[in-house]
């Protein structure tokens, strides 16, 4: 009996791709998945993975997305559609990423899976609290949160973070992002620093990559949307295709994501996948997937993130440790494991109300 998914998303970073490759997944085990898109159009790019994907449908309505302030009314009316949805295709299970639906008076059961949260950004970005235009989004998140049947997060820590701003969380669970890994190109690895994000986002904080290429003579080369960001050392690449990604990645010795926010970090498992000597912000997110398996370093202290770049960048031997011990990390992080213990969380829906799980990852 094929099972009928009806998931919502955005195409304006990581979820796209998340969840795009959970869908691919599901595939394989006679699962069709809705995806209902807001905010932005996907690109046609976008849409050409999408269309790889057996069973997947994507329906796009340009209502603005729930962390955008002032946009209550947008939420509203991104609601009825939803359910609409839900009553046409027939849904077994809805899979919201994000907060405010999962409150909405679905007929099938609803798991909410949080990839991030404005007011945690701020906690870890600004060191402060989300301002009060921020007020009616918290409230939403609370809704949502309160209503979901199961609550997913990316990683263990990125739970604990939700419940510090939310309370307990009894149905929480973390299940780590998964990726299959891309063709194998040659790895001939270069005395290059590579790092890829959104420039003007100050959790990827990229623009440390250019403090720290200042201070070292290894090439530093930065992939993404620059927006307002300021040009700095570090050579901008704009925003590459897969397959760009893919060359970069097999040419760099190191790939460096000094993030100050990270609820998980697709670019560090596409690295890692690469070969990639990992360099990494110090955080708890992070820390939790890639101990052991990565160089840590403050995110502020570009000092000491240079050091890192240097010791690695000149070092291959060291550099080629530390890659082995990212791939063999990699290798926990896949898409069939990811897919296994969604499979698992929906047919815990199915049965009734969610127990309380363990807090351990679920793979």
């Amino acid at each position: 009996m094929t099972l009928r998914v009806l998931m919502t998303a955005d195409a304006v970073g990581g979820v796209w791709t998340y969840a795009v490759d959970l869908a691919r997944g599901l595939s394989r085990h006679d699962a069709t998945v809705t995806l209902a898109v807001m905010g932005p159009a996907p690109s046609p790019a976008q849409r050409a993975q999408a269309e790889a994907v057996p069973g997947l449908v994507v329906e796009h309505a340009a209502f603005r997305l729930e962390w955008v302030p002032g946009a209550d009314l947008d939420v509203e009316r991104a609601g009825d559609w939803l359910l609409g949805l839900e009553r046409r295709i027939g849904a077994d299970v809805v899979h919201v990423n994000g907060f405010a639906h999962a409150a909405l008076p679905w007929t099938a059961p609803c798991l909410l899976v949080a990839h991030s949260c404005v007011r945690s950004w701020f906690r870890a970005v600004r060191q402060s609290e989300a301002p009060a235009e921020y007020d009616a989004y918290a409230r939403r998140a609370r809704a949502g949160l309160a209503a979901a049947r199961l609550v997913i997060a990316p990683t263990t820590a990125f739970l604990c973070q939700l419940e510090s701003l939310y309370g307990p969380l009894p149905h929480g669970r973390a299940i780590w992002n998964g990726r299959d890994s891309a063709a194998a190109l040659p790895i001939l690895k270069e005395r290059l620093v590579f790092g890829a994000g959104r420039l003007w986002d100050d959790a990827k904080n990229l623009s440390a990559l250019d403090a720290a290429a200042a201070r070292i003579d290894i090439p530093v080369a930065v992939a993404g949307e620059a927006g307002h960001a300021e040009p700095g050392k570090a050579q901008r690449l704009g925003v590459l295709d897969a397959a760009e990604m893919r060359r970069w990645l097999a040419r760099a010795r190191v790939f460096a994501l000094p993030s100050r926010y990270e609820p998980f970090g697709l670019a560090a498992l596409e690295a890692a996948q690469a070969g990639c000597a990992l360099v990494l912000g110090d955080i708890a997110t992070l820390r939790e997937l890639w101990s052991g398996a990565a160089r840590f370093v403050d995110p502020d202290d570009h000092a000491g993130l240079a050091e890192a770049l240097t010791s690695l960048g000149d070092d291959a031997r060291a550099a080629t440790a530390l890659d082995q011990a990212a791939r063999r990390r990699a290798r926990g992080f896949t898409l069939r494991r990811m897919t296994d213990a969604y499979l698992r969380s929906y047919a815990t829906l199915a049965d009734g109300p969610a127990a309380k799980p363990a807090r351990a990852a679920q793979l």
